[in-house]
C-alpha cells in the first residue's frame, strides 16, 4: 500500500513538473537583458566591427551575463543604435571577456 501511495506521489509530483515545463509562468521566463555600453570607451571598453553597413557586427567586450537575444545599446558619435545578441562566446582567460555577433535592431 505504500508503494502504491508513493507512486501516485511521483507521478502527482511528475505531472505537475511536466505541466510547468509546457506551460511556463511568468515568474519561470527568463527576460532578455538590455545592456548599455553607449557610455563606455570604444577600443578601451570594447571593440565593435561592423558588417554589411552596420546592420550587423562583431564586438569583443567584458561583463558576465551577457546570453543569445539579450540586447546591447552601443553609441556611435551623437546616435544610438541597439543590437541583438546573435551568438556569444566567453574567453577562458580572462573569463569574463567575450565576443559576440549582433544584428542591429530598432531601438525599442
Amino acid at each position: 500500500m505504500s508503494l502504491i501511495g508513493t507512486g501516485m506521489n511521483l507521478s502527482f509530483s511528475f505531472l505537475s513538473k511536466l505541466a510547468l515545463v509546457s506551460f511556463p509562468g511568468n515568474e519561470l521566463k527568463q527576460k532578455n537583458k538590455i545592456h548599455d555600453y553607449s557610455q563606455l570607451v570604444y577600443g578601451s571598453d570594447y571593440v565593435f566591427e561592423r558588417i554589411n553597413e552596420g546592420m550587423i557586427g562583431y564586438m569583443t567586450g567584458v561583463g558576465k551575463g551577457i546570453k543569445p537575444c539579450d540586447r546591447i545599446i552601443l553609441r556611435e558619435g551623437c546616435e544610438s543604435y541597439q543590437y541583438q545578441v546573435e551568438e556569444v562566446d566567453y574567453y577562458s582567460d580572462p573569463s569574463d571577456m567575450w565576443i559576440a555577433l549582433l544584428k542591429q535592431v530598432p531601438i525599442d
